[in-house]
């Protein structure tokens, strides 16, 4: 698991409502990316200028498809997956709390085989994070706790928004959720498969509400019921036992092609020592 795919093609999928001020310099940077194939927005029912600064970014690699109501950043980020086609995913918000420019950062250990799945956590040591409410960081990190609590695993920021994946772990993925809840979704489900998992620091730009930031108190509320149904009441759901088995599948044989790819290449070095 120590091969260099620096080739791999990347996808950036950005769900989309009313961030007018902000989604051309997203744009500008996402596109500044070296792995980056393609850009998928998905305007979820904005009743600003936004879509129309999508339309005149003019880079052929950027696609956006408009969904006419708002349903949410689950529903969005739903339907940008089923278009994407690299061979690794990230999703990346349309305000500027998150910096486009350590996307590269975030994908590295997948680019380096050492990874199927990253996490950007806002919580590790990290370069610059804006000093802002207490309450956010702590309902952070009682959810962080919980979920841990019920996976099993040792993650320190599950409501991030930088999730980076090996494109067919996101792609099948069964996303029922809706609002923010995809976070914890995906957490649960991830975990329960055979992936390796890392975490990598950020930064964190956060807004203040005057600004613009739209997750609400009853958000959180939203998320620990997610954390308890998609850990313990649906966790034997068919759908899901489905996705686990063929990611492990995947998986599996993505390890033995790196296994047999490490062979041949150890013979190859060898015989040329000769």
């Amino acid at each position: 698991m120590e091969s260099d795919n620096s080739n791999m093609g990347l996808s950036v999928v950005i769900p989309l409502f009313n961030e007018e001020s902000t989604i051309k310099e997203i744009l500008e940077k996402v596109c500044c990316l070296d792995n980056l194939q393609e850009v998928i927005v998905v305007d979820d029912g904005s009743t600003d200028s936004s879509p129309q600064a999508v339309l005149d970014f003019g880079d052929p690699r950027v696609k956006l498809i408009r969904q006419e109501k708002n349903a949410g950043k689950t529903a969005a980020v739903r339907r940008g997956l089923a278009d994407v086609v690299g061979d690794v995913t990230i999703i990346q918000d349309a305000d500027l709390e998150y910096d486009p420019e350590e996307i590269e950062d975030v994908i590295r250990p997948i680019i380096e085989n050492r990874a199927d799945v990253v996490y950007g956590s806002r919580f590790l040591v990290k370069r610059a994070a804006r000093v802002l409410y207490f309450y956010h960081y702590l309902a952070n990190k009682s959810l962080t706790f919980l979920s841990n609590v019920l996976t099993n695993v040792n993650m320190t920021d599950i409501e991030t928004c930088y999730k980076a994946f090996r494109t067919p772990l996101i792609k099948s993925l069964p996303l029922t959720s809706s609002g923010f809840g995809m976070e914890v979704e995906i957490t649960a489900l991830i975990t329960r498969t055979k992936a390796q998992i890392y975490e990598v620091p950020i930064s964190y730009y956060g807004r203040t509400y005057e600004e613009g930031k739209k997750i609400k108190f009853t958000d959180g509320l939203a998320a620990l019921w997610y954390i308890l149904y998609y850990n313990v009441a649906s966790r034997v759901g068919s759908r899901r036992r489905k996705y686990i088995r063929e990611v492990n599948s995947f998986l599996a044989q993505l390890r033995k092609d790196g296994a047999r790819d490490s062979q041949r290449t150890k013979t190859s070095e060898s015989l040329r020592s000769t």
